[in-house]
């Protein structure tokens, strides 16, 4: 079936009186933080009686965005090709009209393009998400993401992104506002780990009981800091420990066969393992005694070190980046300076070494964080808040 021909397929929603209708657009629903966040803003609309709908590539999660009573179109908006980018223009715009589209917000550079071009020709309120640094090294890169900064809103995921946007970009006013990504406390709760899960997930990794177990998550590619960890281990000098490297190589096989040949040469092979992509995240954090993130470039907001404090455990994190936002130093966790493996080697010595009390406090206190601070109901409420503010104020302006 054509993208046109989906295009026409799905009858037009009946929003609420009074409640917004909401085109999220990005390139695919396959799996990452951009798209959990835009399935669970679609399902807040939803239960906010509004109407969501969802413009991508398609993939996997397209079933969970359709299960939360959200409306989801396929079309190509995944693509960079110019002349695709012009016609995925027209295709929105035409599903902007048939739906009476009130908000067009785009959570990728690609799409943006197209969804920015759809909204001037509608009329329509245009807000973008600024996920990560990006690319930007010549004017060329500059240029191409700049899109994302033409919003009547942008949202930064963090802080530490609303900084980059300023000196980068130079834009700093009224439309930036830091929305930081949440974490699904439901999901992401150590009363929600049955053991049943926990036994499975040690059985599959043939963790001994007893023995540390320091993780690393993340996929397998080198600015997420596998090699790193390696090195600090090596410096670290403990074979009475177990190190799980968590995620897939997507591919990346010559990287994956890097990592274990560095174990080898290290001394490393009965201390670490390379554990693959992991479904159930939630069981993996709390067979973990220390989560480590050791990303060599900053985190746009970096899932891991909000999720593993979601789950009460102390942290070891690169000190850039919202890394500097999610962890609090000293208390739920150790920042290290970054691509320093001595100093990582110091920092997951640090957190091994915490008691039972000092564990117990410093799980408290980081659930107690994540909870206040970083939650998907702040995100989707916060998100919606915006949304609200922008249509208020056009409404204002057409009198």
């Amino acid at each position: 079936m054509t993208a046109q021909a989906k295009l026409a397929t799905p009858p037009a929603p009946s929003p609420a009186e009074g409640r917004p209708v909401v085109l999220q657009i990005l390139p695919s629903l396959v799996t990452g933080g951009v798209e959990r966040g835009t399935v669970d803003v679609a399902a807040a609309i939803v239960a906010a009686g509004g109407t969501a709908i969802v413009a991508s590539a398609g993939g996997p999660m397209v079933r969970e965005l359709e299960r939360a009573g959200a409306l989801h179109v396929t079309l190509p908006v995944d693509s960079k090709n110019p002349l695709v980018m012009l016609v995925n223009a027209g295709r929105l715009a035409r599903l902007i009209k048939k739906h009476d589209v009130d908000i067009v917000h785009a959570r990728s550079r690609a799409p943006a393009w197209s969804a920015r071009m759809a909204a001037r020709r509608t009329k329509r309120a245009f807000v973008t998400t600024f996920h990560g640094t990006y690319g930007h090294a010549n004017p060329v890169k500059r240029a191409y993401n700049r899109i994302m900064l033409r919003g009547d809103r942008v949202i930064a995921i963090s802080h530490f992104i609303a900084g980059h946007i300023r000196e980068v970009y130079g834009l700093d006013d009224g439309r930036v506002r830091i929305i930081h990504r949440g974490i699904d406390l439901d999901v992401f709760s150590p009363k929600a780990v049955t053991p049943e899960r926990l036994i499975n997930l040690a059985e599959r990794w043939r963790v001994t009981e007893g023995m540390p177990v320091v993780m690393l998550p993340g996929r397998l590619t080198s600015w997420k800091g596998q090699r790193l960890l390696i090195e600090a281990l090596f410096r670290l000098g403990r074979n009475d420990i177990r190190v799980l490297l968590v995620g897939s190589d997507q591919g990346r096989t010559h990287y994956r066969r890097s990592l274990e040949s560095l174990v080898e040469r290290r001394g490393l092979t009965g201390v670490v393992q390379i554990a693959d992509h992991c479904r159930d995240m939630p069981a993996a954090y709390m067979l973990a005694d220390v989560v480590v993130s050791g990303s060599t470039d900053p985190e746009a907001f970096g899932r891991v070190a909000a999720e593993a404090q979601a789950m009460g455990r102390p942290v070891v994190a690169s000190n850039h980046g919202a890394a500097c936002e999610t962890v609090l130093a000293g208390r739920t966790g150790v920042l290290f300076a970054p691509g320093d493996a001595d100093a990582l080697a110091l920092a997951i010595a640090e957190a091994l070494a915490l008691d039972s009390r000092a564990r117990e406090a410093l799980a408290a206190e980081a659930i107690a964080h994540i909870r206040t601070n970083f939650s998907k109901e702040k995100m989707c409420a916060e998100t919606l808040a915006l949304y609200r503010e922008l249509l208020q104020e056009r409404a204002a302006a057409t009198g």
